[in-house]
């Protein structure tokens, strides 16, 4: 099969071309001029110069193509410009759903998230049958995706082959632009001294995010979204697993749930100043909710994860530090001598 990635240089994206490539597929990397190729150095791909928002780019990248993965999209939400993400993640799909109609592709295979599925109104994990139930103007990142989800469908019922995929919070090598690596990043700098909150998330390793994009190309159900999770974790869990990986001492200072709401409104206070901040005023608002995910329907029709996530936690702690993201000085070693003497 011949098979086009949107987003290819970016931290999912890549994977996907590695799993394409050893599974015997011929690739094509859909990218900006300005794009970053290192997690793509040493791979056999054909490189195509385009944009989703250039849908002429998106016809010639398509050109004979059997699939197309759609992965490309504003992920950093909170550093981004709404405008511009709305743009690129909701009128992008459109685009490049258009672009394979015009070049008679097979399947598109669309790179969603679970932002766009509900939380329960308790720890209860939910399905792909749970619907959206946060406020668009204090969730727009997932808001963009449900729209985009939206095209997807009046898209399928017009009679294109699309499947779509949700993955929750995705760990592993290769996270460029720090999109959910910075857990790790957090709890190896700031150590014990890392804010805990109540709470929990899913988690799941971009490899087994890549292997169940190949197996939606081959059997997925056309008009179908899947989940994709591995396992759900309280805060406290996730951050004393990193914590033990990486060798410190694990969070010790709560942070009420009464407080979160203090902390999101001076967040936006430094947003409307113009000061960016690590996270967003929403990130901090969801501190102290369980979003949970049930991933039986993608574990029984796609894939089946095989990475343990405290082996997943390893190696992107070996990745980071291999390349330089995470720095050993003075202050971290002073927070870890007496992390030893309080743990």
């Amino acid at each position: 099969m011949l098979a086009c990635v949107t987003g290819g240089t970016g931290f999912i994206g890549s994977h996907i071309v590695r799993v394409l490539l050893a599974d015997g597929h011929d690739v094509r990397v859909l990218h900006r001029a300005s794009s970053k190729m290192t997690v793509l150095e040493g791979l056999s791909f054909t490189s195509y110069l385009g944009d989703v928002t250039d849908i002429e780019s998106l016809q010639k990248a398509f050109s004979g193509c059997d699939w197309v993965f759609h992965v490309a999209a504003v992920a950093d939400y909170w550093q981004a410009d709404n405008e511009w993400m709305f743009a690129v993640n909701v009128e992008g799909t459109r685009n490049v759903l258009e672009a394979a109609r015009y070049a008679n592709v097979k399947r598109v295979i669309f790179t969603s998230s679970a932002a766009t599925i509900g939380l329960p109104t308790d720890d209860t994990p939910s399905d792909e049958s749970v619907a959206f139930n946060l406020e668009p103007d204090n969730f727009p990142y997932g808001y963009s995706k449900l729209l985009a989800e939206k095209v997807v469908y009046e898209a399928v019922e017009q009679g294109q082959d699309v499947v779509t995929l949700n993955p929750s919070i995705v760990i592993g090598a290769g996270d460029l632009n720090l999109i959910s690596g910075t857990f790790i990043i957090q709890i190896a700098q700031s150590q014990w001294l890392t804010p805990l909150s109540q709470g929990g998330f899913g988690v799941i390793d971009v490899r087994d995010v890549a292997a169940s994009h190949l197996a939606a190309a081959k059997n997925g159900r056309t008009g179908e979204r899947y989940i994709l999770n591995t396992q759900n974790f309280t805060t406290a869990e996730w951050f004393n697993l990193i914590a033990d990986v990486v060798g410190v001492a694990p969070p010790i200072v709560t942070v009420p749930k009464f407080l979160l709401s203090i902390v999101a409104n001076i967040v936006t206070g430094l947003r409307r100043l113009g000061i960016q901040t690590p996270l967003d005023a929403n990130q901090v608002r969801l501190g102290s909710r369980y979003i949970y995910f049930d991933a039986c329907k993608a574990q029984r029709e796609l894939h089946q994860p095989q990475n343990d996530m405290r082996q997943s936690v390893q190696d992107t702690y070996n990745w980071y530090l291999a390349h330089g993201y995470i720095e050993k000085t003075w202050y971290t070693r002073l927070l870890q001598r007496i992390g030893k003497l309080i743990n």
